[in-house]
């Protein structure tokens, strides 16, 4: 098997498909839906994967905007990851429309390796990253547990290889207080808006005392209605980070107690529900990353390999990278100044030329699954790895 050869009929099954891709890439990102409500993005996707040979499920996880498509037979397994909700308000300010064009772009240049190396590819839709970490609920339900390798590729205003991501959970906290006139009585009241404010500052306290690497941080949703009425309900939601699952443990119960402070210095009830998920932190797979990086120097694209860094935020691809061997680089498409999340990320987003940095990344996951696929070694050294680093 004459691997470049292979690896070139690749990269022109990308090229021949161009403007539908611009195409794809322009409707989802012109037309935002946030989590759980991405129908439009879900139809456009699958019926560009039905239209290239792919067979297609979808409601997945019982997800309805959810899905997977399915090219090939039998062993290895090879999935590319689509994501693609928005941020309310902002749109796509990180840039997922282009990670599911670059998946399902992927996933149909990949085919040519499994016509002739056999194994199979599958693109798995994956709704709601940015709010309820559907990649987890997939992941406790079983959906990626026959995979041998996972790929995702994320847009940035930098390049990286090695993707860092905290574990997190979300947090919702009430206190229940009693109202009173705040002139005439406030000795009848419990003010339950002084009971959040106490427990933001305990938090502030407590973070000198944290590990560098974690994170808490939250809003106040409700904090009473008048000035001069004792608050008697104020809300809160909080994200709570930690560099892994172990460590968000210990955290989760410092930052329970500076609540459960706040409640009894000022009398007030404290209710309190964690998400019924968690994003996990990522585990790289080196070995893979390493293929990754050689196929798109291949490209004309040099991206440094480095480390994970201190990437503070939270992805749920960090779910599926404790199953199975996982890559998830960073591939610029602004300048480092462009913060993602921000309305000129979603801009950028938007370019040709962020959608051409994307389907070369596209183009180099589907030669690294051409790689695994030709050869037996290359997927026993990333198992291999995968299985030391979960015994760390």
């Amino acid at each position: 098997m004459d691997i470049t050869r292979l690896k070139t009929s690749i990269g022109k099954e990308i090229d021949k498909r161009y403007t539908q891709l611009s195409g794809l890439s322009r409707k989802i990102h012109d037309n935002p839906e946030t989590a759980m409500k991405e129908r439009h993005a879900m139809a456009w996707l699958t019926e560009f994967l039905q239209d290239n040979g792919f067979t297609v499920v979808k409601g997945v996880a019982g997800m309805p905007t959810a899905f997977r498509g399915v090219y090939g037979k039998g062993k290895p397994v090879i999935a590319f990851l689509a994501e693609y909700d928005a941020l309310p308000g902002i749109g796509h300010a990180c840039g997922h429309n282009l990670i599911a064009t670059s998946a399902v772009a992927a996933g149909v240049a990949a085919k040519a390796a499994v016509d002739k190396l056999g194994g199979s590819i599958i693109v798995y839709g994956t709704p709601a990253e940015e709010a309820d970490a559907g990649k987890a609920v997939m992941a406790a339900k079983g959906v990626f547990r026959d995979l041998d390798a996972a790929m995702i590729t994320h847009p940035g205003g930098g390049n990286r290889i090695l993707f860092g991501a905290l574990a997190c959970q979300t947090l919702q906290v009430e206190f229940i207080g009693k109202a009173a006139h705040a002139a005439a009585d406030p000795e009848a009241g419990i003010n339950a808006l002084g009971a959040m404010i106490l427990s933001f500052n305990a938090i502030d306290s407590l973070r000198q005392h944290i590990k560098e690497t974690a994170r808490i941080h939250g809003i106040i949703t409700d904090g009473g209605d008048a000035p001069n009425v004792v608050p008697a309900h104020s809300a809160a939601t909080f994200l709570i980070r930690a560099e892994d699952d172990e460590y968000l443990d210990i955290l989760k119960d410092k930052v329970m107690n500076c609540f459960a402070g706040a409640a009894a210095a000022t009398g007030a009830e404290l209710k309190y529900r964690w998400a019924d998920v968690r994003y996990a932190s990522m585990l790289n797979n080196i070995t893979m990353a390493r293929l990754f990086r050689k196929n798109m120097q291949s490209l004309g694209r040099s991206i440094p390999l480095g480390d994970a860094g201190n990437w503070s935020g939270s992805s749920d691809v960090g779910n599926v990278s404790q199953l199975v061997p996982t890559i998830q680089p960073m591939v610029a498409i602004a300048s480092s100044e462009v913060l993602i999340h921000s309305s000129e990320f979603a801009e950028a987003a938007g370019k040709e030329e962020a959608l051409h940095a994307l389907l070369d990344a596209a183009k180099a996951m589907a030669m690294t699954a051409a790689d695994i696929l030709a050869n037996p070694e290359i997927l026993a050294g990333i198992r291999a790895e995968f299985q030391k680093s979960k015994k760390k």
